[in-house]
């Protein structure tokens, strides 16, 4: 009998495990598993459980590279009205950017089981990672965040719940969720506070959703301002796949990151670049027709009357900075939007605009924003994206306007107010204030006028609401 080569009993095995994955992706029963898991009116709990030496070693890790992308090994334990969901061996990083912190004292140290000093931090949690094929409700990861520079403990909460109201289905799932940690000795766990629970943008999410832009795993690039430079879609470069070290200097960053298909790196990075090349040389009707047949164009313009409603500076029309593209075997290419924190009021004016007041026809960096300038010139979408904005302010639904956001905003705080004191001794209490960097620190969620900081507190909602020129 002739033996089989060794790479392809690989190439077998390799194919037959991501067989079994999309099957779990789109199996019925495990999508209505993941919809209950962001129930936004539930507040489970998540244990992780670090072995001495696994937690010494993320905490060396991030000595080594504040930035790795290192996991160690942890058990996960979910809780929900009293039933236990329990899993062994998941891999847990540290996630952010700038907010990326270290989870426990200063550098250099080990775990103080006498006095140990918590920090709040981001976690990643990755279920398949030591455990081939494995999920947990139908996801293989999931992001933990901490409310960084929002005493609310909402921002990002209420732009994800946004966009689900308005049909928004490209953007990610988010629920509130109780943090705790323990680690291997301790008396007790370390509890972290209330987290913000988000579904993590890969190749289970594209799954989740292949009902609406069809089976099959198209090529997803993560866009990011880095050292290289805004991820602006106005020249062709800086394109690979992120491959970032415990050593800092054998890392990789890219402005324009693939995160699957990565074996097809070139054949991804042509369908990008021609994707670059077409918006940026079609004029007139030629741009129009071909604009139509590539994207999903009303609902990219309901994601940026969402978007700019927010407040979301910190994105591909303010600073080329935070989205996803996919490019789905449908031949349609779908905006992704993610990374909310930075809204609702917190903003910098000295550096980029009041969002609160903001020409929401003119919103950020004209000339370096392509794909959203070169449609809103065309005055059938211009006058759709003002629709949606019309829409989502409208007093009569329950989206924009200032009393229903107040109204979801409270029943949220009640929710959770119960277990926002933590053991970090950060973030103790919910206050209706915007971050403390921020520029406009006049805006209020809860309270305030309309008259954006004028006469005392502003009330966001309210202010961005009375400065749309086209209902005023």
């Amino acid at each position: 009998m002739k033996k089989i080569p060794a790479y392809y009993l690989f190439a077998l095995v390799v194919f037959m495990a991501l067989n079994a994955c999309r099957k779990a992706e789109t199996n019925p029963e495990i999508q209505a598993e993941s919809a209950k898991l962001f129930n936004i009116n539930d507040v489970p709990e998540i244990k992780l459980q670090f072995s001495l030496a696994e937690w010494n070693r993320l905490l060396a890790n991030y000595d080594l590279n504040p930035k790795n992308e290192t996991n160690v090994v942890s058990k996960f334990t979910y809780t929900l009205n009293g039933k236990n969901t329990n899993l062994d061996s998941i891999g847990v990083k540290l996630r952010g950017n700038s907010s990326r912190r270290r989870p426990e004292g200063s550098f250099g140290q080990t775990h103080n089981t006498v006095n140990p000093e918590w920090n709040h931090c981001h976690f990643g949690l990755d279920f398949t990672k030591y455990k081939s094929g494995r999920y947990f409700s139908g996801l293989d990861k999931m992001i933990l965040k901490w409310f960084k520079d929002d005493a609310n403990y909402v921002r990002e909460i209420y732009c994800y719940d946004l966009f689900k109201r308005y049909g928004v289905w490209t953007a990610p799932r988010a629920s509130y969720t109780k943090l705790s940690i323990y680690v291997e000795g301790d008396s007790k766990p370390a509890y972290y506070g209330v987290y913000s629970m988000i579904e993590q943008i890969d190749s289970y999410f594209i799954a989740y959703r292949e009902k609406l832009w069809g089976p099959g795993v198209g090529n997803l690039w993560k866009c990011t301002y880095n050292l290289n430079g805004p991820a602006d879609l106005v020249s062709i470069k800086d394109m690979g796949v992120e491959d970032v070290k415990l050593d800092p200097s054998k890392s990789k960053y890219f402005t324009y990151d693939l995160k699957t298909n990565k074996s097809q790196l070139e054949t991804a990075k042509t369908e990008l670049s021609a994707f670059i090349t077409n918006l940026n040389t079609k004029t007139g009707a030629d741009f129009e027709q071909w604009i139509a047949q590539k994207m999903d164009v009303d609902l990219f313009l309901k994601t940026y009357a969402v978007n700019v409603l927010v407040g979301m500076w910190d994105d591909y029309w303010g600073n080329g900075n935070n989205y996803y593209l996919y490019f789905s075997p449908n031949g349609k290419v779908y905006f992704i939007p993610y990374d909310y924190d930075n809204t609702l009021g917190t903003s910098l004016s000295s550096f980029y605009f009041n969002t609160g007041t903001q020409d929401l026809l003119n919103w950020g960096k004209m000339r370096e924003s392509p794909l959203i300038t070169k449609i809103l010139q065309i005055e059938k979408y211009r006058n759709k994206y003002k629709s949606y904005i019309t829409e989502l302010a409208s007093p009569g639904k329950n989206l924009f306007n200032a009393e229903s956001s107040m109204s979801r905003i409270v029943q949220w705080q009640n929710m959770i107010s119960p277990y926002v004191a933590n053991d970090t001794g950060e973030d103790m209490n919910i206050q209706d204030l915007p971050a403390s960097w921020g520029t406009e620190s006049y805006y209020r969620l809860l309270s305030g006028n309309d008259a954006a900081g004028q006469n005392g507190p502003a009330n966001y909602f309210k202010t961005r609401i009375k400065n749309i020129p086209w209902l005023n």
